[in-house]
């Protein structure tokens, strides 16, 4: 061991991802996230951002940030268990609660702290946690902190999940309690949960139930109120609903909705909450603009479905597969990563920024191009990004 260098596997387990066209190559976007911008130089057509409904440019929402800073400074000074608590994060988890028809609403630094910080309070040892097969990397990662048992269902296979729920009454000694987690929108394929469905197999056997809505916000449901609200569920079916600010609010931040006493608890128990700063104000004050928008005017969220049916149908009719989506996460599944890398690349070439996804984000010969919409997006701009996936597609030889 000695005279050996201790972090030599960095450098090696990185050129092995190049190596396999697995690493990530970062791009620069130069300017606001909008439909058309600039990325390394280049301008291209955005593909591949979850600003869904363009908010993170509404003139309320941007408002709302610098005026929040010239009343309440740049940062709250501290987490908000101790001194960080601002008048403005209150105001905006009364107007979420609100928005949600729910009790109450707690916001986290970020979605992903919701899953980790909370996942693991909520179970233990002595208990079971059901999830779905392809549930995001933050609930497995939450799922992985606690000590709960762990059993897995077949993706979106709600007979499945009901066999699971069976056996697991017949444990010895009974688990204390059960919680069945899936995501409401999911990312990698753009299909939706049958969240009622779960919810009535859990109401059987009596455990509950948890839904990362992070990409149903914004685009389900009645005005963007998500999939609990499009499948018209209570929250005596769905317990805790966590979700984000990142993606069709425009701004940053997670949050869970529920019962009060789901966020009294959830306060007093998630250490990534209790142990992260808290927001800075010009976050805080556009997010509740974003709420305000999204209650205001609901043609964002009419833009967003048109475009979504309209290049969904297109990129079908060119002759390309994607696969599952039902939502606007809109897969063009190419197989190999190799052959994903370089069609994205020539895509940006022509003008469109569209990343692939590749393992270990999907599995090895699932690798695709995953767009996703934008309310804002012209029927020009689809257009003419239907023209660079024919155009590429037939020269690398996927049409």
């Amino acid at each position: 061991m000695a005279g050996r260098d201790p972090v030599s596997f960095l450098r090696q387990e990185y050129e092995v991802l190049v190596s396999g066209d697995l690493d990530w190559k970062l791009r620069v976007l130069q300017g606001p996230s909008t439909p058309r911008c600039v990325v390394d130089g280049r301008h291209v057509i955005m593909l591949c951002s979850n600003n869904y409904l363009s908010l993170s440019n509404h003139p309320k929402v941007k408002q709302a940030a610098v005026e929040a800073v010239k009343t309440h400074g740049a940062g709250s000074g501290s987490v908000r268990s101790i001194a960080g608590n601002m008048d403005l994060h209150s105001e905006l988890e009364k107007r979420l609660a609100g928005f949600k028809g729910a009790e109450a609403s707690l916001v986290y630094q970020t979605g992903f702290a919701a899953n980790a910080g909370l996942i693991p309070q909520l179970v233990d040892q002595g208990d079971l946690i059901v999830s779905d097969e392809l549930n995001h990397g933050s609930i497995i990662d939450g799922v992985r902190l606690s000590r709960a048992d762990r059993a897995v269902y077949k993706h979106c296979d709600t007979e499945d999940l009901g066999e699971v729920l069976a056996k697991a009454e017949g444990h010895q000694p009974a688990y204390r309690r059960v919680l069945v987690i899936t995501d409401g929108v999911f990312s990698m394929d753009g299909d939706m949960a049958p969240l009622d469905k779960v919810a009535a197999h859990a109401r059987a056997h009596g455990a509950m139930v948890y839904v990362d809505d992070a990409h149903g916000e914004g685009v389900l449901g009645e005005g963007g109120r998500g999939i609990v609200a499009h499948h018209h569920l209570s929250r005596s079916d769905v317990h805790v609903e966590m979700g984000t600010f990142s993606k069709a609010f425009g701004v940053v931040g997670g949050h869970v909705s529920g019962s009060r006493d789901l966020v009294n608890f959830a306060y007093n128990k998630s250490r990534t909450w209790l142990l992260s700063g808290s927001h800075p104000p010009a976050v805080v004050a556009a997010c509740t603009a974003a709420i305000d928008v999204l209650e205001t005017e609901p043609q964002h969220v009419r833009n967003l479905w048109a475009n979504t049916d309209y290049f969904r149908k297109g990129v079908r009719s060119l002759g390309f597969d994607t696969g599952r989506s039902v939502t606007p996460i809109i897969p063009v599944m190419i197989g190999d990563s190799g052959a994903a890398k370089r069609f994205s690349s020539r895509l940006y070439e022509l003008g469109v920024f569209a990343l692939p996804i590749v393992f270990p984000m999907v599995a090895k010969d699932k690798a695709r191009i995953r767009t996703i919409m934008n309310a804002a997006l012209t029927r020009q701009d689809l257009d003419d990004a239907l023209s660079a996936f024919e155009k590429a597609g037939k020269e690398q030889g996927l049409l």
